[in-house]
Order: C-alpha cells, then sequence, then structure tokens
C-alpha cells in the first residue's frame, strides 16, 4: 500500500477498517469494476427484502367488560393469553393499530390518537374502585398516525388526529392478552375511532383504508362482542342457558365472516338486517369492528377461532389470513 499512497496520507488511512479500505480501492482504481456495478444491487435486494415480508393477519377480539382482566376463571382469559403470545412471538409487530366499539367519532369523520402518551379511559360504571385503578403501559406513534390519516384521506374518508386515552375496549383485553408482567408489547400502539353510525359497508371501507398497513408489518385489532345486550343480560346472568338469538346470530356472523372473500362483505352487511340482530346488538358498536377487520383483510379468509355462547353475550374470536411459519 506505501507504493500507492503518499505519507501523508497513511495515519488515517490505516485506521479505516479493512473493508472501507478495499471499497474505496476498488472504487478509484477501477471505477468500471463490478465491485462498484454491486452497489446498486445490494441496495434493491434490500428493498425487496421489506417487499417479501409475509402480511400480518387482522384480528377481531371479543373484549367483556372491564372486569375480564381480573376473571382469571373466566374461559376467555386463556384465550386473550393464547392470542396475545401469538401476536407478540410469532407475529412479532412494528405495531398495533386497534379500533375498539368504546370510540366512535362522527357519522361520517374518524378521529384516531396522535399523541405519544396519553391516559386510560374509566369509560364504566357501579364496578369495584380498584377497577378505576388499572394501568396499561403504552406508547403512541404520531408518526404512525399520520401515516393512517394519509391512507384515510387517500380513501376520500374524513378524519383528524387528537390526543384521546384508551378506553377499556382496549386496555381491558390486552392486559390479558398483553400483560404487562408475562407478554408485554413492546410496540407503539395507536388507537381509531369507529364511525358514530351502524352502517356496515361505511366500517369495511374503514377496514380496506387502512390494510396497506398489514405490509409494514403492522397488526390491525379490533375489539368488541359478537353478541352484545346489557338490557337483556340482568335478566339472563347466571343462567347455564344462554338466550336463542345469542346462539342463532353468532352461528350467522360466522357463516358470513368465513364466507369466500369474494362475496363476505355482501354476506355480512346481511347479517345486520336479521330479524335477531337487533336482539344481539341494540346498538351495533360493538359489531362494527368485526367489519373493519374484514375490510382490512383483503382476500384473506376469515376463522373463528374460538366462541362462547354466555347469557345474552357472545364471545367470538376471529383471525383474518395467517400467520407465517
Amino acid at each position: 500500500m506505501s507504493g500507492l499512497w503518499p505519507s501523508r496520507h497513511r495515519p488515517w488511512l490505516l485506521l479505516l477498517p479493512t473493508s472501507i479500505l478495499i471499497l474505496i480501492l476498488a472504487l478509484l482504481l477501477s471505477p468500471t469494476s463490478r465491485l462498484a456495478r454491486w452497489l446498486p444491487s445490494l441496495t434493491q435486494i434490500k428493498n425487496c427484502s421489506s417487499l417479501n415480508m409475509p402480511r400480518t393477519p387482522v384480528y377481531y377480539f371479543s373484549h367483556g367488560g372491564p372486569d375480564v382482566q381480573y376473571n382469571k376463571t373466566h374461559p376467555v382469559y386463556p384465550v386473550l393469553q393464547s392470542l396475545g403470545k401469538e401476536i407478540t412471538q410469532k407475529v412479532k409487530p412494528k405495531a398495533v393499530v386497534v379500533f375498539s366499539a368504546h370510540w366512535q367519532a362522527e357519522p361520517n369523520e374518524v378521529h384516531l390518537n396522535n399523541a405519544e402518551d396519553t391516559d386510560l379511559i374509566y369509560d364504566f360504571y357501579g364496578f369495584p374502585p380498584e377497577y378505576y385503578k388499572a394501568t396499561f403501559p403504552s406508547k403512541g406513534s404520531p408518526a404512525l398516525a399520520s401515516r393512517i390519516l394519509s391512507l384515510l384521506s387517500g380513501a376520500g374518508i374524513k378524519a383528524k388526529g387528537l390526543k384521546r386515552g384508551l378506553d377499556h375496549g382496549v386496555f381491558s383485553g390486552f392486559n390479558v392478552a398483553f400483560s404487562p408482567e408475562e407478554n408485554p408489547l413492546q410496540c407503539p400502539l395507536v388507537q381509531v375511532s369507529l364511525f358514530n353510525s351502524e352502517d356496515p359497508d361505511a366500517h369495511y371501507r374503514l377496514g380496506q383504508a387502512v390494510a396497506a398497513l398489514r405490509d409494514e408489518n403492522i397488526v390491525i385489532i379490533c375489539t368488541g362482542m359478537s353478541v352484545h345486550n346489557l338490557r337483556d343480560l340482568r335478566f339472563s346472568w347466571g343462567s347455564s342457558t344462554p338466550l336463542p338469538y345469542v346462539v342463532s346470530f353468532d352461528n350467522a356472523l360466522k357463516e358470513a365472516v368465513e364466507a369466500d372473500p369474494s362475496v363476505r362483505q355482501e354476506r355480512m352487511a346481511a347479517v345486520t338486517k336479521r330479524p335477531d340482530a337487533k336482539q344481539a346488538h341494540p346498538w351495533m358498536d360493538h359489531l362494527m369492528p368485526v367489519y373493519i377487520a374484514a375490510g382490512a383483510a383483503g382476500e384473506d379468509k376469515g376463522t373463528q377461532l374460538w366462541t362462547l355462547h354466555e347469557a345474552s353475550m357472545a364471545w367470538a374470536q376471529y383471525r383474518f389470513g395467517e400467520v407465517a411459519a
């Protein structure tokens, strides 16, 4: 090397790693060298690897009430735990976007949290005092919120960002699925609202608008209940037999969700017009999230992973798409 470089350049050059020296030599001594021509290809390979990343699955959680995180003997508890571990240990997302039944914005406008730090919203009444001390550690992502706003705008959906805490449709079930002690969710979490409507097609399109996030290793989770009638709960609680509409509606929803994706939107919309629909959901806030999930799923099939018929409630859990091996 002493024959190639003047002595005054030797000290700093000799401090460089050998690989850098080889690159400098290749570029300087042969501008048309094979190494120089390979450099663009290396960048392309890196970009292609991100393009080949499998799409993340989409999930629908029946989240239960604010007691779900404390009632470890309820049958849904290990189910939510298993789903959470599947997401953190197999899917390994870089972020999670959640749609909860407990945030409806405007009839024709969606809101989303664009703050990094927020509190919890204890949107329930008449529960033990410790329920109002629940915590769930999370961090938002202003950058991801901006990305979602861009996607919604591109789809013609009116939306705005604001600061809002996580409601119990998120933190109660997430404290089971993503227990801070046993299975922490170590990635940003951004909550997006529903429309304040019972329009299944509008919510399906909302899911379609954010589907591209799945190609960016972001998991979409929608939370509600597959049957949710609080009015009838006081009459049926403790009974070993669920109310008839619980079984009939939950089964009909399963059939529609698991239909071929080419007809799924139509079949799911028809479910909301069934005679038992307003018994199963006097107001359809807990049903609309599954339409968002199905819309985000695109051509991926939906699968009911588990359900339970209990009093005036049903607890179906769905996954759309597959978990990569």
